[in-house]
């Protein structure tokens, strides 16, 4: 039997941001595992980012998407949280599923955090089952959280108020990795016992590829064919990735000191990295590359290109740069892309980080570890990224392809689709 899931994210395609793709990725691979699947979403035209009209093509055909009523910041912008701002017409569009029993479970995938209490509002009103997913840690120590008053202080006493009520009753909790739930966990101990536990992490869509290739572009941030060696980081830094930015960093000047001709040929693009999804000079690698002494070697593109585009020039690259956090739990959705792209991953990653073992067992690319407290030192960068860069071309013969099947975004939806199934047998419609 089929069941109905409504599958509730703040951002869905055209959206280019990564919260959009988790909803996505599932909702193309549901059916396959016994789940009908309708994406409740804020209104495209609401959005504040630009939007990637090209990511629609990835979108499963024939999904059914509602684009829920969602305040405008145009003329005045009284708040920019799309989770805060679609909230209300959320509500009302699951509501009136849920009165007709159109769906039978409801799922929030976070963030938007602020959405995350639609799905209880729903079961205290009709009785549905519902779950969380994290792609991130709701309550979290962000850089400023501890000044009083503060933006990110006011944020983060207010998710310390809704993440309890927003988890009690959840029939389902999922996230990326068990590091992504385990702070949440420890402050609610009874989500533990009554809630079904699953993780997955993003995973690789190879399809997402097919059409990249199909489309023939050519890359505009570099010529692919001038001879140098472009490796690009595409995608934001988190506050704790910075600290990893600068151990980088600083690999490129000894490695400028040490072998000139091969720092020569280097050229690193950072996408995607600024302040501001949509500020052309909110710049935040280049200043820090500057400090470094190296900014010769550093390229920013601090805005958002379309995530078509994005895959497009990992894809002409010499090498895809990834680049974690000093947070155990992070394992950026970026691997997965650079997984697929068939060119060589150079990342920088906490040694228990999941993403480690995937990129090692995939023999795709070099793994430098870190820790909270200690880095991989300037020298053990530059000698990884000059064996690194000096290398035969990439070796798609010695790539352990079988790896994928186990990261992929199917399997990441099959064991969803297995505790959703868990979940509902334990308490369900």
């Amino acid at each position: 039997m089929t069941r109905r899931l409504a599958l509730v994210s703040g951002h869905f395609p055209p959206s280019n941001l990564v919260g959009a793709q988790r909803a996505r990725l599932w909702s193309r691979y549901l059916p396959e595992f016994g789940w009908e699947p309708v994406v409740v979403t804020g209104d495209p035209a609401e959005y504040e980012e630009r939007p990637d009209p090209d990511l629609e093509r990835l979108v499963a055909p024939g999904l059914r998407v509602v684009h829920a009523r969602t305040m405008s910041t145009r003329p005045v912008r009284l708040v920019g949280d799309i989770g805060i701002r679609s909230f209300w017409g959320c509500y009302r569009a699951l509501a009136k599923m849920a009165k007709v029993r159109e769906i039978d479970f409801v799922m929030v995938t976070i963030p938007s955090n602020f959405l995350a209490p639609v799905g209880r509002l729903v079961h205290l009103r009709h009785g549905l089952p519902f779950g969380i997913d994290y792609q991130d840690p709701w309550v979290n120590r962000w850089t400023g959280s501890e000044k009083p008053f503060s933006r990110a202080w006011a944020s983060n006493k207010l998710a310390e108020i809704l993440e309890p009520w927003s988890v009690r009753d959840a029939a389902l909790i999922t996230g990326m990795a068990p590091g992504y739930v385990a702070g949440m966990l420890e402050r609610n101990p009874k989500v533990a016992t009554q809630s079904e536990l699953a993780y997955m992490p993003m995973g690789t869509a190879p399809e997402d590829y097919a059409l990249v290739r199909n489309l023939g572009r050519a890359p505009f941030l570099f010529d692919p064919a001038d001879g140098r060696f472009h490796m690009i980081y595409a995608g934001a830094l988190l506050p704790a990735g910075f600290v990893v930015l600068d151990a980088f960093l600083a690999g490129l000047r000894i490695l400028r000191e040490r072998a000139p001709q091969v720092a020569g040929r280097l050229a690193v693009h950072f996408v995607g990295t600024g302040s501001s999804p949509d500020d052309p000079q909110g710049h935040r690698v280049l200043p820090r590359a500057r400090a470094a002494g190296v900014e010769e070697m550093v390229d920013e593109h601090p805005h958002r290109i379309g995530y078509v585009d994005t895959l497009n020039h990992l894809m002409h690259s010499g090498a895809v740069l990834v680049l974690g956090s000093t947070e155990p739990h992070y394992t950026p959705s970026k691997v997965f892309q650079a997984m697929l792209s068939e060119r060589p991953v150079f990342a920088l990653l906490h040694r228990d980080s999941t993403a480690v073992a995937m990129i090692r067992s995939a023999h795709v690319g070099e793994v430098l570890t870190l820790t909270e407290d200690a880095m991989p030192s300037p020298d053990v960068v530059a000698t990884s990224l000059q064996a690194f860069i000096e290398r035969p071309a990439y070796d798609a013969a010695s790539v352990d392809r079988s790896v994928f099947d186990g990261y992929s975004a199917r399997e990441s939806t099959r064991l969803f689709a297995e505790a959703l199934d868990r979940a509902c047998a334990r308490g369900g419609p």
